[in-house]
């Protein structure tokens, strides 16, 4: 018989404690820090118990999109289980099969390396105005390369230990419209581009690689470890400081947007609820990020060079 669900019926559940409805299913739960994770998907994040996302496919909602991402049951089905869970309903749904609870994992494969760098280097020089020295540094480092195939630059993020976890794409044509970008299935996002400074205690905090190597370039600076989180997300910047204890000054340099601006504020309360030295300096005033601000003090340079010859 179809059950007609009311909105009553569906802000209850969606109510219901979304740590206790994965215990339901068999996951091990775990609180770390302000979310909780599970044992059998770490790449889950469970927020304020009623909300998640899982940065392995970017996907994410409440404790409906929750059952039914991960059980295969449809909303109606959702919807009465979370209230059984939550004493609405007396009849509880039976635990599911035990093949529901394990996270499918894409094995990471790095793109194969072209021959050359030619089209990187075009692109971050023509295009992005950061030196030939600079992006010669970071090929050295093992840290870009130009994939064979579709000759995108892939920035690659490694562990303490050197090996490489992450790795993200971004094409070197922008043409009309977005960019191509997307991260290496299965990578590791608790991992990020960056430059490590051993000894160093303070890191600074960019959004994407471009702009980490944008203020490289302008800076030369080597004191400071400099991670690129690759979104908005802390997880990188999490994993990082468990890796660096010895790192106690954070300086936040995300971009000078709406999402940027929301992000840093929220890190910022994270970290110094932690006991670190946060400064949250944003990109220089005037310019959304640091490759912008490159571009636009090249420029400036270029057309003073220009107005002294006349």
């Amino acid at each position: 018989m179809d059950i007609t669900l009311s909105q009553d019926e569906i802000q209850a559940a969606k109510s219901v404690d979304l740590c206790e409805v994965a215990k339901t299913l068999g996951y091990t739960v775990k609180n770390v820090g302000h979310y909780h994770t599970l044992k059998e998907m770490d790449s889950i994040r469970i927020y304020n118990k009623r909300t998640w996302y899982r940065w392995s496919d970017a996907t994410g909602g409440s404790q409906i999109d929750f059952l039914l991402h991960f059980t295969g049951m449809d909303f109606k089905e959702s919807v009465k289980y979370l209230l059984s869970i939550g004493g609405v309903e007396k009849n509880i749904l039976p635990p599911l099969p035990e093949y529901h609870r394990e996270e499918k994992k894409d094995v990471f494969i790095l793109p194969p390396k072209a021959s050359d760098n030619m089209r990187l280097k075009g692109y971050l020089t023509s295009v992005r105005k950061i030196s030939e020295k600079t992006v010669n540094h970071f090929i050295d480092m093992g840290l870009i390369y130009e994939s064979d195939n579709y000759h995108n630059i892939v920035f690659v993020g490694k562990d303490k230990d050197g090996k490489v976890r992450f790795a993200s794409l971004r094409g070197t044509y922008d043409g009309n419209g977005k960019p191509f970008k997307c991260d290496v299935r299965g990578n590791d996002k608790h991992y990020g581009f960056h430059l490590e400074a051993p000894g160093s205690d303070t890191i600074r905090v960019f959004e994407g690689a471009i702009d980490l190597m944008s203020f490289y370039d302008a800076t030369g600076l080597e004191s400071d470890h400099l991670l690129a989180l690759g979104m908005t997300a802390d997880v990188p910047l999490e994993r990082y400081l468990n890796d660096h204890t010895e790192i106690k000054n954070i300086i936040l340099n995300l971009d000078n947007d709406k999402p940027g601006i929301e992000a840093a504020s929220r890190i910022e309360m994270k970290y110094v609820s932690e006991g670190y030295n946060v400064k949250n300096l944003g990109s220089p005033k005037g310019y959304k990020d640091y490759n912008e601000w490159l571009i636009g003090t090249k420029r400036r340079q270029v057309l003073s060079s220009s107005s002294k010859i006349r």
